[in-house]
């Protein structure tokens, strides 16, 4: 069996990181209301462990969206107490290409990324950014 893979990401804002995120991949947001209730009606889960966003029952810790095409990871944000306080070991790179990485840099910044600083290893050249909660991400 080949495995699928689910990147995991700590956040303090789950849900603010996960808008952020899809918007960066053109990810579509998974919404679990309908799966909430029924396992909150069935006793599994209490009213504390969700909460309401854009006036759909979600996760309060946990936030995730997948490739609207099915293919590709999917993206789980997941609520941490402590923020992030070194620099990440495990980064996402987005490759969008040479004529593609101007405007991608431009959106990620729109949305509320900051950069950091421009990469370059022999021909290789890149933009490192941090989204609003601090974790690096290179676009090239």
């Amino acid at each position: 069996m080949t495995p699928t893979m689910q990147v995991a990401i700590d956040a303090a804002e789950p849900h603010a990181q996960n808008r952020f995120w899809a918007a960066i991949m053109e990810y579509e947001i998974e919404d679990h209301h309908d799966m909430i209730e029924q396992i909150v009606a069935a006793g599994h889960a209490g009213e504390d462990d969700i909460i309401e966003v854009e006036g759909r029952k979600v996760w309060k810790t946990a936030a995730a969206s997948r490739p609207r095409d099915g293919s590709g990871a999917r993206l789980l944000f997941q609520h941490v107490p402590e923020a992030k306080a070194v620099k990440n070991r495990v980064h996402l790179d987005l490759h969008v290409g040479d004529d593609e990485r101007d405007g991608a840099v431009a959106r990620a910044l729109e949305l509320g990324a900051t950069k950091l600083w421009d990469g370059r290893q022999g021909p290789q050249t890149w933009v490192t950014l941090a989204d609003p909660e601090g974790n690096e991400f290179c676009i090239s």
